[in-house]
C-alpha cells in the first residue's frame, strides 16, 4: 500500500495531547512513513500553533483520503466542540472530557468509512471523562464499546519485546483472583491470534505470578494449580507457549527477542518492566478490534500542559507503530 493514513484524535484539550500531536508533524522521519490527520477542534490546535510559533498551517478536510499532506500542513478532520472562552489549559474540565470522547468517536467513523487506515491516540483524562458523564473509564473501553468488541487485548511493544496483559484496570487483589487456568488459556489463544493479525508468529512466554514462580508451592500455589496446567493443556493443543518464567527475568529475556510475546499476569507487572526500560518509547496497541489502535502510554500531564515542554517522542513512536502494522488491517 502507499503511505497509510493515521488518524490522531487530539485527546483532552486541556492536557498535552494537542501539543504532542502537532509536534509529531515536525518529524521528517515519521512523515516519510505515514500521512497524519489530526482529529479534533481546530481552535485549540491553532491556539497551540500560535502560542508556540510552530511552523505549521492548519488544513481542514472532511475527507482525509484526499487531503494535502505536504510538509508544513497540519491536516485536521474538524470536530467543533469547544468553547474557547471556557477552556483552561491544565485544568480538568467536563467540556474537555466530552470533546475527547467525540474525537475518538470520529476516529471510528473515519475508520469505518475507510478514510483512515489506523488510529494513534493521545492521552485522555479519566477525571474529565467522569465529569462529562462519559460511561467509560478509558480509551480501551471506549473503543471496545464503539466497535462492539467484547474484550480487546492490550499489548505493549518496545524494541523486540511485546507484552500482553491478563488483566488491566482492576485491584491487585482482584488481579490475583483472575489468574485462572481457563482465563490464561483464553488469553494465550487470543494473543496468538492478535500476533498473527500483526504478521507475527512465535512462542508466547507466560510470566510467573509469585517470586521464583512459586518454587513448587513454597511461595504460593497459583503456578502449580492454575498456570502450569494451563500451559500443559495449551501445549497439548498445539500452541507455542512456555512458562511460567519468573517475572524478575522474563521481561529482560524478552528484550532480546527470545519470544514473540510475553503474557503479563497483571497491569503493573508488565507496565513497570517496559516503562522502566524506556518510558517514552513504550507503546500500547489495542488488539482484537476491527481497527488498529496504537497509543502513547502516558497521561495528560496537566501540570506541564501549556508550557511547551511536553515530549512528543511517544506520540511519534505510536504513529510509527500504527504505520508499521496498518497494512495488516487493510479492509
Amino acid at each position: 500500500m502507499s503511505k497509510p493514513i493515521i488518524g490522531v484524535p487530539i485527546g483532552d484539550a486541556a492536557g498535552i495531547g494537542p501539543e504532542i500531536a502537532l509536534k509529531s508533524l515536525l518529524h521528517d522521519d515519521i512523515l516519510a512513513q505515514a500521512d497524519i490527520v489530526l482529529i479534533g477542534d481546530p481552535q485549540v490546535l491553532q491556539l497551540i500553533i500560535d502560542r508556540y510559533q510552530l511552523p505549521l498551517t492548519l488544513v481542514l478536510t472532511p475527507t482525509p483520503r484526499t487531503a494535502d499532506y505536504r510538509k508544513g500542513n497540519a491536516v485536521v478532520y474538524p470536530v467543533h466542540n469547544l468553547d474557547m472562552n471556557q477552556l483552561v489549559i491544565g485544568q480538568v474540565q467536563a467540556m474537555c472530557g466530552k470533546a475527547a470522547y467525540d474525537y475518538i468517536e470520529a476516529s471510528v467513523v473515519l475508520s469505518n468509512a475507510q478514510q483512515i487506515d489506523a488510529v494513534a491516540t493521545t492521552p485522555i483524562n479519566k477525571e474529565s471523562l467522569k465529569a462529562a458523564n462519559v460511561p467509560f473509564i478509558g480509551h480501551t473501553e471506549i473503543y471496545a464499546g464503539l466497535t462492539h468488541t467484547k474484550d480487546p487485548l492490550t499489548m505493549f511493544e518496545i524494541d523486540k519485546e511485546r507484552v500482553f496483559f491478563l488483566s488491566r484496570h482492576v485491584s491487585l487483589r482482584k488481579a490475583i483472583d483472575l489468574v485462572k487456568k481457563e482465563r490464561i488459556m483464553d488469553y494465550v489463544k487470543r494473543s496468538h491470534e492478535a500476533l498473527r493479525r500483526l504478521g507475527v508468529e512465535g512462542t508466547i512466554a507466560v510470566a510467573g505470578l509469585n517470586p521464583h514462580s512459586g518454587e513448587h508451592g513454597l511461595f504460593g500455589s497459583e503456578e502449580m494449580e492454575e498456570i502450569v496446567p494451563a500451559i500443559e493443556e495449551l501445549t497439548k493443543q498445539g500452541y507455542k507457549v512456555v512458562g511460567p518464567v519468573p517475572a524478575d527475568s522474563v521481561f529482560a529475556l524478552g528484550l532480546s527477542g527470545r519470544w514473540a510475546a510475553i503474557l503479563s499476569l497483571y497491569h503493573d507487572q508488565g507496565h513497570i518492566a517496559t516503562k522502566t526500560y524506556d518510558f517514552h518509547r513504550t507503546i500500547s496497541i489495542t488488539n482484537g478490534m476491527p481497527l488498529l489502535r496504537t497509543s502513547v502510554d502516558h497521561g495528560t500531564a496537566m501540570d506541564i500542559a501549556g508550557k511547551n515542554i511536553a515530549n512528543e517522542i511517544s506520540m511519534v513512536e505510536a504513529i510509527r507503530l500504527a504505520a508499521k502494522y496498518a497494512p495488516f488491517f487493510v479492509k
